[in-house]
């Protein structure tokens, strides 16, 4: 009886496990009959990403002296290390194509309406992770990285350029950016890391802010510094737009430039500018696509065809996929006095020889929010501003410089006046009058490696000036240029 049992539950048990081979076999069947690819995606936990790349071109001619900004992508990859270096494993290709047919992009091409530039690549395949960096790697000017552009409209300036307004060609000298990339580490991924999940297709926008990006050199050449952000979007709901108009004609700004900032702040920093663009002639401008569920500021400023300077106007607490109307800019006098200047000098030493850094430079202001608690924002900079320069030399140091330093002169053309402020809240804005008393600015500034793709510099990295050269508060007039107090960087390489 026992034996008999014995195979019986042999046989039950082969039976058994034959069923279940067979519904597993047919349900794989079925799933490749309707999509081989979601069924091998979910097998190898992959999913699928979709990369763009965008430019709202806020300094091109006439607010700058370029027309053109051409740079050739050979790679875009990604790694779920947030400490991971160029040569270090991990990294994964983000449009696999770019290695063999390289895609060359003016980076001025697209007014400041549209949303996408160009799109880079489209439904990769890509293991499921939590990608903490991202980096673009160009192809070198000599061409001797591998493949290079079908068509390349730098002529015999290498295969990144800047085109000036008189129709002169200008290589765009590289450093890293042809070998190891130029990084996006995490802190400048909008939104936080970028999550992969099974089966999901990810869209990644790349934001090339080349107005930020290239250094001008004392001999008249051109370098790139760059300045990415990045961030999972969505292309469709996530964009921030609106009109730009003078409070008194509500009409846009005549015969001028309306400059529009899209700023974030992160741990308490000060608010940094993440997207800039030019509103076009009927005052519209368009900040898309963005990350879901980040909130920005917005900062607008203008100076119109008559020099007549406007008070900058800051909106708090923006969402994306938020349409924000009219926006005032009012004329700071009746009769246009020109904005301020801020204009001193950066210094940079290794503590026993001069160094050469890059250094960006901004125009801060103090404001109040609803709450009563205070934020520092960033006001963009207007027309000729220099707000990136290169210390490369002690032929233009001041006599207050210290003993072994390069130096470098920045002009900044600010408002000469305090902020209009507004708060986004429940679909609509609520605007108060500025602040009243002196218009008090500081003045930030961060040092770079040169030709180091972006690489941080000195000991600390940034620095803030909130006075002047005699040690009082850094206070701005109308048509007047103020001096901040020196900005001395220490510790460089």
């Amino acid at each position: 009886m026992g034996a008999l049992l014995h195979r019986l539950l042999r046989k039950w048990s082969t039976w058994i496990s034959l069923t279940i081979l067979c519904v597993i076999i047919s349900v794989a069947a079925i799933l490749a009959s309707c999509g081989g690819t979601s069924s091998v995606r979910l097998m190898n936990r992959t999913g699928t990403v979709n990369v763009s790349i965008t430019d709202p071109p806020a300094c091109a001619f006439p607010n700058g002296q370029f027309v053109h900004v051409y740079v050739s992508v050979r790679s875009v990859q990604a790694n779920i290390s947030s400490t991971a270096g160029g040569s270090d494993p991990g990294w994964v290709e983000l449009a696999p194509q770019l290695n063999s047919e390289p895609m060359q992009i003016d980076l001025f091409a697209a007014g400041p309406n549209v949303c996408l530039l160009t799109i880079l690549g489209s439904n990769t395949a890509l293991p499921a992770g939590t990608y903490q960096q991202i980096r673009l790697i160009l192809v070198a000017n000599s061409g001797n990285t591998g493949s290079v552009p079908a068509s390349n409209a730098c002529g015999n300036q290498g295969y990144n350029c800047v085109v000036m307004h008189d129709g002169t060609v200008a290589e765009l000298a590289l450093s890293s950016e042809a070998n190891t990339g130029i990084k996006i580490p995490a802190g400048q991924v909008e939104g936080g890391p970028i999550t992969v999940n099974p089966g999901q297709d990810v869209d990644l926008n790349i934001d090339f802010n080349a107005c930020a990006s290239i250094i001008e050199e004392g001999n008249g050449t051109f370098r790139l510094k760059p300045v990415l952000t990045a961030g999972q979007v969505s292309t469709n709901s996530t964009g921030i737009d609106g009109q730009v108009e003078d409070s008194t004609t509500t009409k846009a700004v005549v015969g001028g430039t309306a400059l529009v900032a899209l700023e974030e702040q992160v741990d308490g920093a000060p608010d940094t500018i993440v997207r800039e663009t030019t509103a076009d002639s009927s005052g519209n401008f368009n900040f898309c696509p963005l990350p879901a569920g980040t909130v920005f500021d917005v900062v607008a400023v203008a100076i119109n065809g008559a020099g007549q300077a406007y008070n900058a106007t800051v909106i708090t607490g923006v969402a994306g996929g938020t349409n924000l109307g009219a926006i005032p800019l009012t004329p700071e006098t009746a009769a246009p006095a020109g904005p301020a200047t801020l204009q001193g000098f950066v210094t940079a030493t290794t503590g026993s020889a001069a160094a050469n850094i890059d250094v960006a430079v901004s125009a801060l202001q103090t404001i109040t929010l609803s709450s009563g608690m205070t934020r520092m924002i960033t006001i963009p900079a207007e027309g000729t501003s220099v707000a990136g320069i290169s210390l490369q030399s002690a032929s233009s140091c001041p006599a207050t410089a210290p003993l072994h330093t390069n130096c470098a002169q920045y002009t900044l053309i600010e408002p000469a006046s305090n902020p209009v402020m507004g708060a986004f809240s429940g679909g609509k804005v609520s605007y108060s009058a500025p602040a009243s008393g002196g218009v008090l600015y500081s003045v930030g500034a961060s040092a770079f490696v040169p030709m180091g793709g972006g690489t941080t510099d000195c000991q600390p990295s940034s620095k803030t000036v909130d006075v002047n050269n005699l040690g009082n508060p850094l206070a701005v007039s109308a048509g007047a240029i103020a001096t901040p107090q020196e900005i001395d960087f220490s510790g460089c390489s």
